[in-house]
């Protein structure tokens, strides 16, 4: 009798705790309870209680179940809206006498759907960028052809990226989901072009091997703290050298402050710009 009573118990609690689990569908915008609701994602896929998220915003894939799951609605977050309204999107030109001819930029993206944001970010503000989607692994195979093929002023090797605390120390590059393909990428991009006032190499993602990537030739690169960076930083990075003068330094810390996370999630080196000056206009 007890167990047929325990029984019954069971599924009762059982039915009413998954009846409050709400269904989710693929492309539904959620948060994770556990951390805070602080990051918003798209469900690439489910399987079961199981289901794969993407960041709308910020460069990670993440894994979680759909218990832990919440609703969003709202698309702006994390202060999202505030930080797009406060990019310097062009710097303050002299249209009158001069004319512009910006960098040219080669953005190679294992990520579809950050590439075109990237790609509509370029557009809006006049920049000219071809965009490649293409497997972190796939890139260093293919970057040296892509660069004579487009003969860019300015390369982005970018896509997703992890530090595993489980699988070794900060200066393991075995201990990180995709920094080796980023570090082969761009050494064979300085391959084709070894100087760093020539080529603009930006690399890496989320917790990138930022010492790596700088050592194997990058002239800015993802993550010195190892935190997650934005969609478009990278982009943000590029469209700043493109309309930066070819024939001054840049202001470094001004760069790195544009974007979503200042120097905790991208640092570089000092250089020159890639942007031409003309006149008369």
């Amino acid at each position: 009798m007890f167990i047929v009573f325990f029984v019954i118990l069971f599924y009762f609690l059982s039915y009413n705790y998954l009846g409050d689990i709400m269904e989710f569908n693929v492309g539904d915008l959620v948060t994770r309870n556990s951390y805070g609701n602080d990051v918003v994602f798209k469900i690439v896929s489910i399987n079961g209680d199981e289901v794969l998220l993407k960041g709308m915003n910020i460069r990670l894939m993440a894994d979680a179940e759909v218990s832990d799951l919440n609703e969003y609605s709202n698309e702006d977050i994390e202060d999202e809206k505030a930080f797009l309204d406060r990019l310097e999107t062009v710097p303050n030109l002299n249209r009158n006498d001069y004319f512009y001819l910006p960098g040219k930029i080669l953005h190679i993206d294992s990520d579809s759907d950050y590439l075109k944001r990237c790609l509509d970010y370029y557009k809006k503000i006049n920049i000219w960028a071809m965009g490649i989607n293409e497997k972190e692994e796939n890139i260093a195979d293919n970057i040296y052809d892509l660069l004579e093929e487009y003969k860019p002023n300015i390369v982005v090797i970018t896509g997703h990226d992890a530090y595993y605390k489980r699988k070794g120390k900060l200066d393991d590059i075995k201990a990180y989901k995709s920094s080796s393909y980023f570090s082969n990428a761009i050494k064979k991009a300085r391959e084709y072009e070894d100087s760093h006032e020539k080529l603009i190499v930006i690399a890496g993602a989320c917790g990138s091997y930022y010492e790596e990537l700088i050592k194997a030739g990058a002239n800015f690169a993802s993550s010195p703290k190892r935190i997650n960076i934005h969609a478009l930083d990278p982009a943000i990075v590029a469209a700043k050298m493109a309309l930066s003068n070819i024939n001054k330094d840049i202001d470094l810390k001004d760069i790195l402050e544009k974007t979503k996370y200042g120097k905790d999630g991208i640092g570089g080196i000092i250089t020159k710009g890639t942007m031409y000056v003309g006149y008369p206009r």
